[in-house]
């Protein structure tokens, strides 16, 4: 058996192992890698990547990355390709290839088959006298000293390298798109990501949860409105404008320090100037004054109208944090 200090020992030693083959992919970049990064910029045609084995993989990857960021990209797995698979590539289209090798049959077979197209072709391989390095437009560089693997047999560190290269492509063609935060929310609408980029707090409001007093009501009409709308607080407004706040809080510590009530009003409880919000806000800046102040609600006003109230327990509900 293994000892627990030799297992973490094993796995350092493979993080490490990776880490350096990612340091030195830096040292290996040369103008293969602007040249070919200008040409998918400039393309007209959309990137194809391909690869077979773990490489297929990483390709896989590259293409779900690619297209969050703006360059339509599509995943052709290199042995499908030759046998019908090519029909999806079109005249204008770049392909990236990708094999630690660059010498495997069905790479061997593709290239040509490529380059008869006319495609622009780049390679990522860690082998740069390959068949696939001697074939392609440009070729980048992803060559590793040794795998992680004990064996130095298993794809470890070269496909590391081989998604890193990948990262740094789409990363380079983001900051040429100038492509914002807003564009990502374009192509991720679902799920936390989606909302944080995307929900706004006008999405939130229940219009028919509205509390709301005059600064002249009295304490028992504040506990019902507060009560009824089940927000745990309401806006006081005086002539359409909001004036102050009442929370349950302010509630329970005035039963606390006064035996009676009957004498109070709204305005004596309230607290006044509350945090306030555009209903045009993103929800995650809503979040953010939530938690800055340590408050759990903001009261909406658009041109100073009373809009509503948002609550932390809403936006926790929808999954954002």
């Amino acid at each position: 058996m293994i000892s627990k200090e030799n297992i973490l020992a094993i796995a350092k030693k493979t993080i490490l192992s990776e880490s350096e083959s990612i340091t030195n992919l830096q040292n290996l970049l040369d103008e293969n890698f602007s040249d070919a990064t200008q040409a998918i910029y400039n393309s007209k045609g959309r990137l194809i990547v391909t690869g077979i084995g773990k490489s297929a993989i990483i390709a896989q990857k590259m293409v779900a990355t690619f297209n969050s960021t703006g360059t339509p990209s599509m995943f052709l797995h290199a042995s499908e390709a030759i046998h019908g698979d090519l029909g999806m590539v079109q005249a204008d289209d770049i392909i990236i290839c990708i094999s630690k090798s660059g010498n495997s049959p069905e790479i061997k077979v593709l290239v040509p088959l490529l380059k008869r197209f006319g495609n622009t072709l780049i390679a990522i391989t860690g082998n740069m006298t390959s068949f696939l390095a001697k074939g392609s437009d440009f070729v980048l560089n992803t060559t590793v000293e040794t795998e992680a693997c004990p064996n130095n047999l298993a794809p470890t560190n070269s496909t590391t390298a081989q998604l890193v290269m990948g990262d740094a492509l789409a990363v380079c063609l983001m900051e040429m798109r100038d492509f914002k935060a807003e564009d990502f929310a374009i192509y991720h609408p679902g799920g936390a990501l989606g909302k944080k980029l995307l929900l706004k707090v006008k999405d939130m409001l229940e219009h028919t949860l509205k509390p709301m007093v005059s600064p002249d009501s009295a304490i028992k009409k504040v506990i019902f409105e507060i009560s009824e709308k089940r927000l745990g607080v309401t806006a006081v407004v005086n002539q359409e404008k909001v004036v102050g706040i009442i929370t349950d809080g302010d509630i329970r510590r005035m039963l606390n320090e006064r035996d009676s009530f009957a004498d109070l009003t709204a305005k004596d409880i309230m607290t006044k100037n509350p945090k306030l919000i555009q209903s045009t806000a993103m929800v995650v800046d809503a979040l953010n004054i939530l938690e800055d102040f340590s408050i759990t609600q903001l009261i909406v006003v658009d041109n100073g109208e009373y809009k509503g109230v948002l609550h932390l327990h809403d936006i926790l509900k929808e999954g954002i944090v």
